[in-house]
């Protein structure tokens, strides 16, 4: 089995948006999909994850403020990255989210290691 690093993406205005203009059953709502969707896939998921908050940039000339699309993060294991991709089809939870998508990135076994 391989190893992906999921990440879920979003345009920066989407993320605040939802922050905004969610009520608290909206967002109980949406936290129950999430928890449906990943008792669904336990067998799969190695980390669940978490939201992601504020980003630097760390670069030879030292640290500054940056920004990115990611907002959060799993871990899971497939047999493929075909295989991966099919854990989040259309109806994931992120997916509801206008403008989101999710990358799935193989992580690579160090050689010698």
């Amino acid at each position: 089995m391989k190893e992906f690093m999921v990440l879920y993406m979003a345009p920066g205005a989407a993320y605040e948006a939802g922050r905004k203009n969610c009520t608290p059953e909206q967002q109980r709502e949406s936290m129950d999909a999430w928890i449906a969707w990943m008792d669904g896939h336990e067998k799969s998921i190695l980390d669940g994850g978490a939201p992601l908050g504020r980003t630097v940039r760390v670069d030879a000339t030292g640290v500054s403020d940056t920004k990115n699309e990611v907002g959060g993060y799993s871990i899971v294991e497939a047999e493929s990255h075909e295989a991966a991709a099919k854990l989040f089809g259309h109806d994931h939870p992120h997916l509801q989210m206008p403008g989101a998508w999710i990358e799935i990135v193989e992580i690579m076994d160090i050689p010698g290691m």
